[in-house]
């Protein structure tokens, strides 16, 4: 796991600390962190919003989305018009039928085992926490979590740090003595907004070298080192 310097740039939170503080606990990021899903959750979007009157929407317009925040709101945008609750019921229902389909990262499920077994282990991702309990559950990771927090259950989507806190908070952590692993350059801008230690999941398919972090895991084998 490599370290490398975190450039100062406008717009962009100061590190936390100069050192790396001791990890007590980690959060994680779902998709492109913890399972390969990059196609069937566009394939589920693009599915519910025609069966629900919308248009025909390519994987990249759909993707585009991601930053809006949880399936209500990129249903709404997409859609162009609210979500409504059978909106939503539609798209985890395909998102149910496709979740076969996902996969997890090569020793994601043993790594998550060990580290669950040491210290505090919770999940805050951008998805809905049902789509989060769809697609753990059906992966057989599920079970490794004490804390499982949608971008439904926090008040602001990622890069804002409110999903990361509030997930350290229910683990009993503060941000500081806490790691998120996360792909997307999202996912680290509210770790560093957090206050939390940024680490970036280089097998992630959002995953960008360019994009400052704490540290980077270029193998999920390689996030043992955070609790040395």
């Amino acid at each position: 796991m490599s370290a490398p310097p975190r450039p100062d740039s406008p717009g962009r939170i100061p590190p936390a600390q100069q050192t790396r503080a001791r990890v007590d606990g980690i959060v994680f990021d779902m998709d492109g962190t913890l399972i390969e899903s990059h196609a069937v959750v566009p394939a589920a979007y693009r599915a519910a919003i025609v069966d629900r009157g919308g248009p025909a929407l390519s994987d990249a317009e759909i993707i585009a989305g991601y930053s809006l925040g949880p399936p209500a709101a990129m249903l709404t945008h997409l859609m162009g018009r609210p979500a409504t609750e059978a909106d939503l019921a539609c798209y985890h229902d395909h998102l149910a039928n496709l979740a076969e389909r996902v996969t997890v990262y090569p020793d994601m499920a043993e790594v998550l085992a060990e580290l669950a077994a040491r210290v505090p282990v919770g999940l805050f991702t951008g998805a809905s926490h049902r789509a989060a309990e769809i697609l753990l559950d059906r992966v057989g990771l599920l079970g490794h979590f004490r804390v499982v927090l949608g971008g439904d259950e926090a008040p602001r989507p990622k890069p804002f740090p409110d999903g990361v806190e509030r997930a350290c908070r229910l683990l009993g952590l503060k941000p500081r003595r806490a790691a998120y692993v996360g792909d997307s350059p999202l996912d680290l801008q509210a770790a560093w907004a957090s206050g939390a230690v940024a680490v970036a999941a280089g097998w992630g398919h959002q995953y960008d070298a360019e994009e400052p972090a704490d540290l980077t895991a270029g193998r999920p084998a390689d996030l043992r080192s955070l609790l040395d």
